[in-house]
């Protein structure tokens, strides 16, 4: 079954594997104690400890293993903030960064502290400009994705790092998605990462902090790793985490170039082969094997489970999929289509005969999942040139069916009136108006839900 969520977490590397059992046998150990088998333990983790500090280019007293990149976020986050608390209460992070980076900000705020969220364009992007905008004397910290997770955008990292390195703010890069492919240029002064998105196992995430930033840890710590990550460390899983990581980079200049064909073929089929698709994400400055696209009057949950009858396993943002009925937060930032969206992102070694038959039943699943849902024309009041459809208690996609069918009853200037109260009404209709050009007009409180006008200009 041909594997495409590599962006949540890539197959075990052969050599992580290798490397795991290999340690599970020599690595069992407490590297903290002098006799033999507790040396030799230690000397793993030493040697560990250097082969990820170089493939981050920072030193090895820098790093830290901990037991997830979610942890390390946290921690990151919580210590710098901590450490600089005499200079202010004040965090910056963007708006699509990964949910720890988010989750740590709504503690922050729950307790006092403020955050800014910095806006992205339609490509994911943040604007450097905004982040020099958004730094005040009381920053204590500000955060920024390497990449982003869910449509590849890769970020001005290198540009906002001097930005803060002149404000005297530390940036802190969430680097899970790109590390395993190069190092993160710039000045930064914290980052974190995870094994499982580069092919080595789950439970092991890196934290750097560089020399010179302050840092306070917070709750209760031991004399594990430097005080930073507290427990007993787990070996195994570190040593392999660190072979497969210098393993992927051995090969990924190669194997980038190689993934950037299939993604930009992806890229450039859909659209031929999809009536009605909206390709997401930047087109140039992006990761190699992530490519995000979303379809019209599509339900994405049942996309998901139609691809995965056909042998393929991908992810996807729409609201549909989750349980809280609310679109992705990087879709929503970026103001583009969530409905039917479908994130592809291929692991290493992912074929090219793969890539050619998901592109073969892709259409064919779109118009059997647009068929299914095809809703009946919706009862319309007409009042001249105004129309207005009741989409209340209908969920993704219908809102935006009953819309583009009733869109051609009404005369060129006149107006759409949708009813609505689900949540991704308010994105997907604006994100159609733009694919179709028609234009959004707003939206109104209604007596229930909210009214979202849209005018027929074409």
């Amino acid at each position: 079954m041909p594997y495409f969520d590599a962006a949540s977490t890539a197959p075990l590397h052969p050599v992580a594997r290798q490397a795991l059992l290999a340690a599970l046998d020599d690595g069992w150990a407490d590297p903290a104690r002098l006799y033999k088998e507790g040396r030799r333990a230690r000397m793993l983790l030493d040697a560990a400890r250097e082969a990820a500090a170089e493939a981050v280019g920072c030193r090895t007293d820098e790093l830290v293993f901990t037991p997830s990149g979610t942890r390390s976020v946290h921690t990151g986050i919580a210590g710098a903030l901590a450490g600089r608390r005499r200079t202010g209460r004040h965090l910056i992070v963007s708006s699509v960064e990964h949910s720890s980076v988010l989750h740590s900000a709504e503690v922050f705020e729950a307790d006092g502290g403020e955050v800014t969220r910095v806006p992205v364009d339609r490509t994911g992007e943040v604007d450097v400009s905004s982040y020099a905008t958004a730094l005040r004397p009381d920053t204590a910290l500000a955060c920024l994705q390497s990449a982003n997770h869910e449509v590849g955008t890769v970020q001005p990292v290198a540009a906002v790092a001097e930005v803060c390195r002149a404000a005297g703010v530390p940036l802190l890069v969430d680097a899970a998605q790109s590390l395993g492919w190069e190092r993160v240029e710039g000045d930064w002064s914290l980052l974190t990462a995870s094994a499982h998105k580069w092919g080595g196992p789950s439970g092991v995430g890196l934290l750097v902090v560089r020399k010179g930033v302050r840092f306070a840890v917070q709750g209760a710590s031991d004399e594990r790793e430097s005080g930073r990550s507290p427990g007993f460390e787990n070996l195994p899983a570190i040593v392999a985490a660190a072979a497969s990581l210098r393993a992927v980079r051995a090969e990924a200049e190669q194997e980038a170039v190689r993934l950037r064909g299939l993604t930009a073929r992806i890229r450039a089929r859909v659209p031929e082969l999809v009536p009605d698709v909206e390709v997401v994400g930047a087109p140039e400055r992006r990761l190699p094997g992530i490519v995000t696209f979303s379809c019209l009057y599509v339900d994405g949950e049942t996309l998901l489970h139609e691809l995965d009858r056909e042998g393929f396993a991908v992810s996807s943002g729409s609201s549909c999929t989750s349980s809280t009925l609310t679109p992705s937060h990087v879709l929503k930032a970026m103001g583009v289509l969530s409905e039917g969206n479908v994130r592809v992102s291929l692991p290493t070694g992912a074929a090219e005969t793969d890539v050619e038959r998901f592109l073969g039943v892709l259409p064919g699943v779109v118009a059997g999942v647009r068929e299914k849902l095809g809703a009946p024309m919706p009862a319309a009041t007409v009042q001249a040139a105004d129309v207005v459809v009741d989409s209340l208690g209908k969920r993704c996609p219908i809102p935006v069916i009953e819309l583009a069918k009733v869109i051609g009853s009404v005369p060129v200037g006149g107006t759409v009136r949708v009813l609505s109260d689900d949540e991704a009404a308010r994105l997907d209709i604006p994100a159609w108006c733009e694919m179709r050009g028609q234009e959004y007009v707003g939206e109104e409180k209604a007596e229930r839900g909210t009214a979202y006008l849209v005018r027929r200009v074409s």
